[in-house]
Formats: structure tokens, C-alpha cells, sequence
């Protein structure tokens, strides 16, 4: 019981920072055979957290949509909240562009040197108008088992609304849906610690698998992305909280959890729960408007993935080939990047649906993208992360504007999100 007490004294970031460390100089040590015996347990706590993510978003938007009926209009939160989904991607474009022509990755390689992988295939992309009907789930019970979290969403929020009008009629439903939220959050608790032990197992198998070898050729691209990512984090997403009163080290003191576990696991949803833990106990949001604004920025908030690495990825593609970009082809970038995300939205492997999609505005050849996949998965890190910390920075911008912020909670600057916390339920 000491061991355990000691363990839990230790703050959350510092578990999951000592297990990345440790489990990059396992990989090392081990080579290939860390895939084969440690990467069952990184796939285990990813599948954790992919099991909880959806029961908890299908309680936590019927008791927000409920909750917030009558305190805020949800459109005009949902407004809002589009709003800087949008305005950040815009910026993430810039800052792609910047560092893209700060690094000429696609200089640095001599041209006809590198083939694309064998395996890669040119991804389809949905028309607007399938993605529009693809959220509104056909069953929404099968949208549940099969984790499409747009089209839970959907349906979640239909159920609230249908709460908020059926009204003392249904009052012990509504009573019920709450009490299965809370008992949700505390799964999430009891989850979030086997977060170390997923760290450990995840970095050990990357490492080992991949080793250094395959960064060397595509080497000056890799930094290009992650100097990009970290450029649009802290002074982007830095600056825009400063211009909104609040400090930014308290900012990534708090969303760190959810930050170490995007980077770790590469998905927006295995890290959504762990975000909406972050966002509501140690930034404290509004439980009931991060419980909407959090899950939807999983779906179609993606400034690393839907922004940056497009960017990127197409001036990189435009050098390796010799292609000098024209005006007509910078403006559809732009365009393609910031609407783009919206358009797939719980599409998989977003991140190269996102591409394919700018490329083709763009007219660059979309056999570009196959040199980049021998090292997608390093580059999904930095994207993922980029992507989430976004997503928990747009809800602490709204809750602020709007009177939803507890600026006690925030100014506490909190960073753990362990058993051994009080939980969510005061942050109203």
C-alpha cells in the first residue's frame, strides 16, 4: 500500500513523462522485439480508452443538451465554437507555410531519389454530400457499437432535446442519464491510470520498430512538421489565450494530460476522454458545454492533421517535383485546409483523406503523398497532439467569452487527472 500511495503522490504528467522516457530507451535497447512483446500493452490501453469514449460522450451530450437549455442558446455556443475551429485552422495554415518555406523540405532531396510505398493507395474522398448524410446515423445503435462519434453525437443531442421538451415528465430519465454520465466520468478515472503503463508499451514498440533509420531521408520534413506544431501551439494558441486574460502556462499545465496522451496513442478519440477530463477539472470549463465542444472537435477540429501537415505535405511535393506554386493554388490550399476537416469528419485516417483532399485543389500529384508514408506514424504524434490541444484550447476561448469559465479552477493551473482527484461534479 506504501508503493500505491507513493505512486499516486507522483503528478499525472510526471507518470506518463518518467513511462515515455523509459519505455524510448526499452525500444532502443530492444530493437524489433519490442513490437512483438510490448506493443500488446499499449494496444490494450488504447483499446480502454476507445471503449469508454463512446458511452461517455452519448451520457455527457444528453445531460449537456438538457443542462444547457435554458442557461445558454446552444446554437449560438455551437457558433462560436465553429468560429475558432475555423479562424485557428486559418492560422495553422500560415504557420505551415511559414516553416515550409523557412525548411524547403522538399530542396533537401534530390529529385527521383525516394519511391513511394508500395502499399499506398490513393485515398477516395466522400462528396459534401455524403458527409452530410453520413451524420445522421441510419441506426443509431450500430453508429454506438461502431464508435462514429459525429452521428452519436447527433442522435445524443436529438434525445436531450426531446428531454428538455418532455420536461417533469421525464424527469427521472433525465435524473438517470446524469447519473450515468458521473458514473462514466469515474470509469474514465479508473482508465486514465493505466495511462503510464499505454505510454510505456506505445513508445517502446515505436522505437523499436522504426528505429532512426527510416527519419534519416525525410528528415528535414519531420522537424519542418514538428517545429510547425510547436510554433502554432505555443504562439499561436499562447497568444490568442493572452488576448483572452488568461496565462498560457497555466493553459498547458492543464491540458498536458490530454496532450501526452494524443501524442502517445496518434488519435483524437482515445484522447477525448482524457481532454474533457482535462478541460472541465483543471481548466475549468463548463462540464456540460465541454461535454458538446470537445467531442465535436475530435471529429473536425484538426489543425495538425487538416492544416499543417496539407500544407506542408503540398509544398514539399510542389519542390520535390520542381512545381512553382501559383496564387490560384496557395488560395485553394487555404481554402481546402479550413474546410476541409469539416468535410471529413469521422472519415478514418484523416490525416491522409485531408492531404489527398488539398492536393487535388491544388492540382499537385497525389503520388506525392506515398514518399511520406514510411514515416506517417512519427509525424502523427506531433499532428495528434496539435490536434487536441487545439481542441481543448476552443472551449477554454468559449467558456470565457461566455461566462462558462471558472477562472478559481483554471488560476489553480491543476495538471492531474488521476484517481486521486475530487472529481468533475463542481465544475459547473
Amino acid at each position: 500500500m506504501n508503493a500505491l500511495a507513493w505512486w499516486f503522490r507522483i503528478p499525472f504528467w510526471q507518470r506518463v513523462l518518467g513511462a515515455f522516457v523509459l519505455g524510448a530507451l526499452v525500444g532502443w535497447l530492444m530493437g524489433p522485439a519490442a513490437g512483438t512483446w510490448l506493443q500488446p500493452l499499449g494496444t490494450l490501453y488504447v483499446n480502454l480508452i476507445r471503449m469508454i469514449a463512446v458511452p461517455l460522450v452519448f451520457f455527457a451530450v444528453i445531460n449537456a443538451v438538457a443542462a444547457l437549455h435554458g442557461q445558454q442558446s446552444i446554437a449560438a455556443l455551437g457558433g462560436r465554437t465553429f468560429g475558432w475551429f475555423a479562424a485557428t485552422a486559418v492560422l495553422a495554415v500560415g504557420v505551415g507555410f511559414a516553416v515550409a518555406y523557412t525548411f524547403n523540405p522538399g530542396l533537401s532531396i534530390e529529385a527521383g531519389s525516394l519511391t513511394a510505398a508500395a502499399d499506398y493507395t490513393v485515398r477516395e474522398v466522400p462528396t459534401p454530400v455524403e458527409v452530410l448524410l453520413n451524420v445522421v446515423p441510419t441506426n443509431p445503435f450500430a453508429a454506438l457499437s461502431e464508435g462514429k462519434i459525429l452521428q452519436v453525437i447527433f442522435f445524443a443531442g436529438l434525445l436531450g432535446f426531446a428531454l428538455v421538451k418532455l420536461g417533469e415528465r421525464v424527469a427521472a430519465l433525465r435524473a438517470l442519464v446524469g447519473q450515468a454520465s458521473d458514473a462514466m466520468i469515474q470509469v474514465t478515472r479508473f482508465v486514465l491510470e493505466l495511462t503510464p503503463l499505454g505510454t510505456f508499451g506505445l513508445i517502446a514498440a515505436l522505437v523499436g520498430t522504426y528505429g532512426f533509420e527510416r527519419l534519416l531521408p525525410l528528415g528535414s520534413f519531420v522537424i519542418a512538421l514538428y517545429v510547425a506544431c510547436a510554433v502554432h501551439i505555443v504562439f499561436v494558441y499562447g497568444g490568442l489565450l493572452l488576448t483572452h486574460g488568461l496565462n498560457p502556462l497555466k493553459f498547458f499545465r492543464g491540458a498536458a494530460p490530454g496532450m501526452q496522451v494524443a501524442f502517445v496513442s496518434s488519435s483524437s478519440l482515445a484522447s477525448m476522454p482524457v481532454a474533457i477530463r482535462a478541460v472541465t477539472h483543471n481548466l475549468g470549463v463548463n462540464r456540460d458545454y465541454a461535454a458538446f465542444a470537445v467531442p465535436l472537435g475530435a471529429t473536425i477540429k484538426m489543425d495538425g492533421c487538416g492544416a499543417i501537415y496539407p500544407t506542408l505535405a503540398s509544398v514539399f511535393i510542389a519542390q520535390y517535383f520542381g512545381i512553382e506554386l501559383s496564387f490560384a493554388q496557395y488560395a485553394a490550399i487555404l481554402l481546402a485546409s479550413v474546410l476541409g476537416s469539416f468535410g471529413t469528419a469521422g472519415v478514418p485516417g484523416t490525416a491522409v483523406v485531408m492531404a489527398t483532399v488539398v492536393l487535388s485543389a491544388a492540382g499537385l500529384p497525389l503520388e506525392g503523398l506515398g514518399l511520406l508514408l514510411a514515416i506517417d506514424r512519427i509525424l502523427d504524434m506531433m499532428r495528434t497532439m496539435t490536434n487536441v490541444t487545439g481542441q481543448m484550447l476552443v472551449p477554454v476561448l468559449v467558456a470565457r467569452e461566455t461566462g462558462l469559465l471558472d477562472r478559481e479552477i483554471y488560476e489553480s493551473a491543476r495538471s492531474n487527472v488521476g484517481l486521486d482527484d475530487p472529481g468533475v461534479e463542481e465544475t459547473k
